[in-house]
């Protein structure tokens, strides 16, 4: 099993980038949890999660994310997603997650629309 890595980066004084490689699981996702909920705490609200180096996501890396979507959304910002793996896009398109979800192709085009929201 892939290692498990996250890393948050600011992009100006309301957006977080987090990125987010290896496996998101019920064991891995406490992590994941946690960086957003500082990007939270931090009045961060738009957030990009970057999902490049992703090689796999359970239910509980999803519920990670349904659990704060409101929450964001609410304080006038966004959760984005970008650079999905075919496999990582395939389990968001079968849960219907990308009805939910802005979904990007890479970054630019993430902080992009964040940006102009």
């Amino acid at each position: 099993m892939a290692d498990f890595e996250i890393k948050t980066r600011e992009d100006g004084p309301a957006t977080s980038i987090i990125y987010v490689k290896g496996f998101l699981d019920a064991h891995t996702a406490p992590r994941f949890e946690e960086a957003l909920q500082k990007s939270i705490d931090s009045q961060r609200y738009h957030i990009l999660v970057n999902f490049q180096d992703l090689n796999y996501i359970s239910s509980a890396g999803l519920g990670v994310l349904m659990g704060f979507i409101e929450e964001v959304r609410e304080a006038g910002g966004d959760i984005v997603l970008a650079n999905l793996t075919p496999r990582v896009f395939k389990v968001f398109d079968l849960l219907g997650f990308t009805n939910l979800y802005r979904i990007f192709d890479n970054e630019t085009e993430a902080l992009e629309a964040l940006n102009s929201k």
